[in-house]
């Protein structure tokens, strides 16, 4: 039997209660979340790198040279910069949510 703690409102409490109840194996059906979860920040993971390799391309350097450029100051405040400091510190937040699901 699952026992965790969610901090969720009291009628969705119940509703995943009753999905959980009616579920004969729920380590296989809590793997199965899991296991989403992960398939979805490989994803994610995937186009972030396309976006970044775009950039990469474009301005011909490596996004870690970039994000430590632009991390001290040594680059402007271009539009470009500052979506590609965003999404390559999505793509280090999806890869440390995958070492910590895997």
């Amino acid at each position: 039997m699952l026992d965790f703690h969610l901090s969720v409102q009291p009628e969705t409490e119940k509703r995943l209660k009753k999905i959980l109840n009616s579920i004969k194996d729920q380590e296989k059906f809590a793997q199965s979340i899991i296991d989403y979860q992960i398939a979805e920040l490989q994803k994610s993971n995937l186009n972030l790198k396309l976006d970044l390799a775009a950039l990469e391309k474009q301005y011909q350097m490596t996004s870690p040279e970039f994000y430590q450029q632009f991390s001290q100051g040594i680059l402007g405040d271009e539009s470009d910069f500052i979506v590609w400091s965003g999404l390559y510190e999505m793509l280090l937040q999806n890869q440390a949510n995958l070492q910590e699901l895997k």
